[in-house]
């Protein structure tokens, strides 16, 4: 058993108590009844995913273990705070240089995105709360050892980062098929790339929010990339602007 997976039902309510990272609560079906209605009401309070699903889907989460009825999965490594990132470029001596990941889903893409970030120089890389994959075991196994070197803050509202980062006199540009050719498009200085989910992209408050929208000069027949290439090929532009 994976040590970010805890089930039964003490288990998860003393995890809840201490205040651990848990990214997703797995939950029999309703009623609720006794421990584990506290259980939901005490994650809905945190604001942590619940869903609803089967005992086998339960029994194959525990590995066939006691879960009770509940399962929960813990992020690989803890979460930190937009300032944590801005301290990282401040003790470099560098800009900052951040990559903001809005509802990516595929953890092989997360763990392939964070482990391009860390190479190309990235001080942090965030990612939203809702509609999207955390720091799973499958993207801490993806990004080959990155999570332990890669500060990676989650965000409820990726709009409202955006926002902050503007007031910190960073400018954000998300990728687009509709965007200005990357290579034709200055990436020098304090930046944030934005990247899109897999299935819908960047979302229409997100874009409007950001300060330009770039592209990838599409040559063939197919007319969009994996999240995690174009992510790369886009954070490896950045990097070689910055430095020239």
């Amino acid at each position: 058993m994976s040590d970010s997976v805890i089930y039964g039902r003490n288990a998860v309510l003393e995890a809840l108590k201490a205040g651990r990272n848990i990214e997703k609560l797995y939950v029999d079906r309703p009623p609720y009844t006794g421990s584990l209605g506290s259980i939901v009401n005490q994650a809905r309070k945190a604001r942590i995913q619940i869903q609803e699903t089967g005992k086998d889907r339960l029994s194959e989460l525990s590995e066939g273990g006691n879960h009770q009825g509940v399962v929960a999965v813990c992020a690989a490594v803890d979460y930190v705070e937009l300032e944590d990132i801005l301290n990282k470029a401040r003790e470099k001596g560098e800009s900052p240089f951040i990559l903001i990941c809005e509802s990516i889903q595929d953890p092989h893409n997360l763990g392939a995105i964070i482990r391009t970030a860390e190479c190309a120089g990235v001080h942090g890389v965030i990612i939203s709360r809702h509609h999207a994959v955390g720091l799973s075991d499958a993207v801490a196994k993806t990004a080959a050892g990155a999570l332990e070197y890669m500060p990676i803050a989650k965000v409820s509202s990726v709009a409202g980062l955006i926002d902050d980062l503007k007031k910190q006199g960073i400018w954000t540009a998300c990728a687009d098929m509709d965007g200005q050719d990357v290579y034709r498009t200055d990436l020098k200085g304090p930046l944030a790339l934005v990247i899109g989910g897999e299935h819908e992209g960047i979302t229409r408050l997100v874009k409007e929010r950001c300060d330009f929208t770039v592209s990838l000069p599409m040559k063939g027949k197919v007319t969009s990339l994996n999240a995690s290439v174009a992510a790369g090929i886009l954070m490896y532009e950045a990097a070689h602007q910055r430095n020239i």
